[in-house]
């Protein structure tokens, strides 16, 4: 083992509303160690540079040469805007502002899909009881890997003889689809907001508060909740009408969306589930509604059933993953 790769590597994982960072060790071992794992909002910073500055500072160890950053955005060139927070950053700047021999940048849920081979059972929770039969297990494996958060992220998945290969995309902003009259009408409302309408903007932290907004114009009531806390906490309460619809239509729009990415990538071995609102509404995912529009799809309604849905239930699944992709870089 070289002096560099002794040292490891800075992990992170860029978030719209948080930054996480690690440390990970490049000691060959099947699934990456991640050390001090630390969380802080992005608020607290003007920049990543600054963050991660911060990070390095506290942890009183040997300064790492290497760094893997997952953001969440898409990555064309030198030039990052993080989509849902006002950060923006050139890479060959950082990387000289850290003082790193070695920098790479992925999208977020590239990283979460690089995590997805090293998560065990605990880490998983199925939703639905669908297995892939064993003829659709090829030796190549193909999955999707989305999930709601401060936005919505999503990417291809693809094993090739034990190597991760990662399609990453900005797909979450496709535009939104209804599928009934009461989905219509609340198109209707969100398009007085913004003149056009991804599937974003109602399946995200953001897309719960515009989905609420909608659904008590819709019913004509008054609204009174103003974050998506609010709102999923009235819905788990059972103490408010409004919210609890919000949190229905959330999840069998996920569902819907899920379905949709598992026809257009052809992930016919699973489809998983990340985000930082998933593990939250994760019991009103797994109720049935999420299934049954995922499977939704007419002619292949029969093959959307064999196809299975996990939860990723691991807490820090994007430096897993961007852990794992230092690895693999450094391969």
């Amino acid at each position: 083992m070289d002096g560099q790769s002794a040292l490891g590597a800075l992990i992170a994982d860029i978030g719209g509303t948080n930054a996480r960072f690690a440390l990970c060790a490049s000691e060959g071992r099947q699934r990456p160690v991640l050390t001090g794992v630390c969380e802080f909002t992005v608020a607290q910073f003007a920049s990543l540079a600054q963050a991660a500055s911060h990070y390095l500072a506290q942890m009183h160890a040997p300064r790492p040469r290497r760094s893997v950053i997952a953001v969440a955005s898409a990555v064309t060139g030198d030039e990052i805007k993080v989509t849902n927070n006002d950060w923006s950053f050139s890479i060959a700047n950082l990387q000289r502002e850290l003082g790193l021999d070695q920098i790479r940048v992925i999208n977020d849920y590239a990283a979460i899909a690089m995590a997805v081979p090293h998560l065990g059972r605990p880490e998983l929770e199925p939703i639905g009881q669908a297995v892939a039969p064993a003829a659709v297990r090829r030796a190549d494996r193909h999955y999707a890997v989305l999930g709601p958060g401060t936005g919505l992220g999503m990417c291809r998945l693809l094993l090739r003889q034990g190597r991760s290969v990662v399609i990453d995309s900005e797909g979450g902003h496709v535009g939104f689809a209804p599928s009934d009259d009461y989905e219509i009408a609340i198109l209707q409302c969100l398009l007085k907001q913004h003149a056009r309408v991804s599937v974003e903007r109602l399946v995200s932290g953001p897309g719960l508060r515009n989905l609420y907004a909608a659904v008590c114009a819709v019913e004509g009531v008054a609204g009174g909740m103003n974050t998506s806390e609010q709102i999923t906490a009235g819905a788990l309460a059972g103490t408010d009408a409004a919210c609890r619809r919000a949190v229905e239509l959330f999840c069998s729009i996920l569902g819907g969306f899920a379905g949709d990415v598992a026809l257009m990538y052809g992930a016919w071995d699973g489809v998983y589930l990340g985000g930082g609102m998933t593990v939250t509404l994760l019991p009103w995912i797994c109720r049935g509604e999420f299934r049954r529009r995922f499977e939704s799809k007419g002619r292949f309604g029969s093959l959307m059933q064999t196809i299975p849905t996990f939860a990723i239930t691991h807490p820090q699944p994007g430096l897993l993953g961007a852990a794992a992709a230092a690895a693999d870089w450094q391969e």
